[in-house]
Parts: C-alpha cells; sequence; structure tokens
C-alpha cells in the first residue's frame, strides 16, 4: 500500500514514543508539503462542554489526536452530505467542516454521539518525514474502514485491524505490551 490520505498507520509494536505507542492514526492528508492525520484509539477523559461553554450536551468522545497543537480542536464524522466544508478523507469518513452548522446539526439530533469523533491536537509530519518513518519500520499502512473509528473498541483498536490485515500480521497483534511479559 502506498501512503496517502484515507489509510491508518499502525505503529510497530515496540514503538518507543509515548505519543504513538500503540496507535492506530488514521491519515487525513498526504502531500509533498508534509501529513497529518488524528490517533483514533487514545480517548481522553474530557467532556466537550468543558472545551466549549456554548456547545449542546452531547455525549461524545474526545480522543489525543497527536502532540502537535494540543490546544486545538478537530473532528472526523460520517456526515460529510449534511456538514458544508467537510472533505471526505475515505469512503464514509469526513474531516471538519463548518462548526456553527455542526452545533445546529447535533441539536437538532441529526448526528449522533456514534458517529463524530474530536481529537484534542493532531499528528503531523513534515515534507519527507514520515517516508523516512516508514523506511525504518515504524508504520504499518492498512487500509481504513469507517467502523475503525465510529464503531470499534478503540481500546482494543491497534490490535483488531492488524488482525483484520490476516497472516503474520496476526502474530504481531499477540505481542504484549511489555515483551517481558512473554
Amino acid at each position: 500500500m502506498n501512503l496517502e490520505k484515507g489509510i491508518v498507520l499502525l505503529a510497530e509494536p515496540f514503538m518507543q514514543d509515548s505519543h504513538f505507542s500503540r496507535s492506530a492514526v488514521l491519515l487525513c492528508e498526504h502531500n509533498e508539503q508534509g501529513s497529518l492525520g488524528f490517533i483514533l484509539n487514545k480517548p481522553v477523559d474530557i467532556d466537550i462542554q468543558s472545551l466549549f461553554e456554548e456547545f449542546p450536551e452531547f455525549e461524545a468522545k474526545i480522543f489525543y489526536g497527536g502532540p502537535v497543537a494540543t490546544n486545538s480542536m478537530q473532528y472526523i464524522h460520517t456526515a460529510g452530505d449534511l456538514l458544508e466544508d467537510s472533505v471526505e478523507v475515505s469512503p464514509g469518513v469526513y474531516w471538519g467542516g463548518d462548526f456553527e452548522k455542526l452545533k445546529f446539526l447535533i441539536t437538532s439530533k441529526l448526528i449522533r454521539p456514534n458517529e463524530i469523533r474530536f481529537f484534542l491536537g493532531y499528528s503531523g509530519w513534515t515534507e519527507g518525514q514520515l517516508k523516512e518513518e516508514m523506511d525504518y519500520g515504524s508504520w504499518i499502512i492498512s487500509d481504513m474502514d469507517a467502523n475503525y473509528a465510529f464503531k470499534s473498541d478503540k481500546i482494543k483498536l491497534w490490535k483488531t485491524i492488524l488482525e483484520n490485515k490476516g497472516d503474520n500480521f496476526k502474530v504481531i497483534a499477540q505481542i504484549p505490551d511489555f515483551i517481558s511479559l512473554n
């Protein structure tokens, strides 16, 4: 597979970087200037109303998107046909869109909590940096499925995606977090 928007990057099992250990990153942008994505499997214990006072009552999950600009919020969702200015990153998965319209859609119950994920910060790579990390073996590329973002068990997501790749990846998925436990 090639590096392109709409794929999932899976951290190799022994990655030491605490930001990305056992992470599944949805790549939302990849071009000659660099790459940008969001970690799909690192929920944080913050509710959205504590971040935005005028946000409608909503039980959405918030995730740590990555170590860049952690004072910013981004979101992916399934409502691309309803939310202007959103960008399709993979089939059924859209990034961003008009924030005021988003609040209206939530108030109108046209977007449910299981159809959107909010991220504090993002994962970013400068020109050529992600390719270098790929050459080093830091990441495993996988297809994206909308269920990974909106319906899968976030704690088991890294392992689930590896198992879905089959063959040798099923074995990699069984490697314990701490090799000393093996």
